[in-house]
């Protein structure tokens, strides 16, 4: 025990993991939080397609050889999120067969732009890192670190200022724009937030494990408590407390951190669940 605290120690010294640690923890701070509205709503899968879109975009930018993908994927992933609740919305392509279209064709859009534009000679490395994280946490900047911390305060501003019309629209959308919500403005407020957070969780868990992110904490919490802010605050927890774990375990066995992270949020949510069996699900 002495030997492995010394070791982590000693990793936490270097500014990469602590980089590593403050954006693992931002990103599933604020991907909990939207979590819980998005569950509810049954459009939690919109965080699986942005996150191929992503992909998508990081393709485009590799083939257009900009040095800072951001500038490209980031803008790419916010209209699609605006793209997709309007396309949602239409009564011909509902809210489901919307994202897995766009899900869909951007990932497959995208390894075919990275295979046949590509001049990198690890293609399927490159991808594979993009799709279920980088295998190592030196890969963030403290560049990452200031725009995780600025984009994360923007996410908690907006949560926290907004809460109750996000609360209203979230459980009953006819009865919010019966009484005035422009339910349509929060609706858009919440798919350009999660489009930023898949932008920065891509590079610690890749596209294809956000989801993770955003379903396991608040499907953890619906199985212990049943009001709203209960399952909010037990979600957010839960998500901090899942990545820490999954961090340190990965600096410490040199396990892919994305993975781990998943990993210890199926295994929050298998406790919740018993636990909820216990409890009766009844805790307010």
């Amino acid at each position: 025990m002495t030997e492995m605290i010394d070791k982590l120690q000693m990793y936490l010294s270097y500014p990469f993991v602590r980089y590593a640690l403050i954006v693992g923890l931002l990103i599933a701070l604020c991907s909990s939080l939207l979590g819980v509205t998005l569950v509810l709503k049954r459009f939690s899968f919109i965080g699986d397609g942005l996150s191929h879109v992503a992909f998508g975009g990081m393709a485009i930018a590799i083939v257009v050889g900009v040095t800072n993908q951001m500038m490209i994927i980031l803008p790419v992933t916010v209209i699609s999120a605006i793209l997709l609740l309007r396309t949602g919305q239409n009564t011909k392509i509902k809210g489901d067969a919307a994202i897995a279209m766009i899900s869909v064709g951007a990932l497959a859009l995208g390894y075919l732009m990275i295979n046949v534009f590509s001049k990198s000679a690890n293609v399927a490395g490159d991808v594979c890192s993009t799709l279920f994280g980088s295998t190592s946490i030196l890969t963030l900047k403290e560049q990452d670190v200031w725009i995780c911390i600025g984009i994360s305060a923007i996410v908690l501003a907006v949560f926290v200022v907004f809460y109750h019309k996000i609360f209203t629209v979230t459980f009953d959308e006819s009865f919010a724009k019966a009484t005035g919500i422009r339910t349509g403005t929060y609706n858009f407020i919440v798919a350009i937030i999660i489009a930023l957070i898949i932008v920065l969780a891509m590079n610690l868990v890749g596209s294809l494990l956000i989801s993770a992110l955003v379903i396991f904490p608040a499907l953890s919490a619906m199985r212990i408590f049943k009001s709203y802010f209960s399952v909010t605050v037990y979600a957010a927890v839960l998500s901090v407390v899942c990545a820490l774990i999954g961090i340190l375990v990965s600096i410490l066995a040199g396990t892919p951190v994305g993975s781990t992270i998943v990993a210890v949020d199926i295994g929050a949510f298998l406790v919740s669940s018993i636990v909820g069996k216990i409890c009766g699900g009844t805790a307010s």
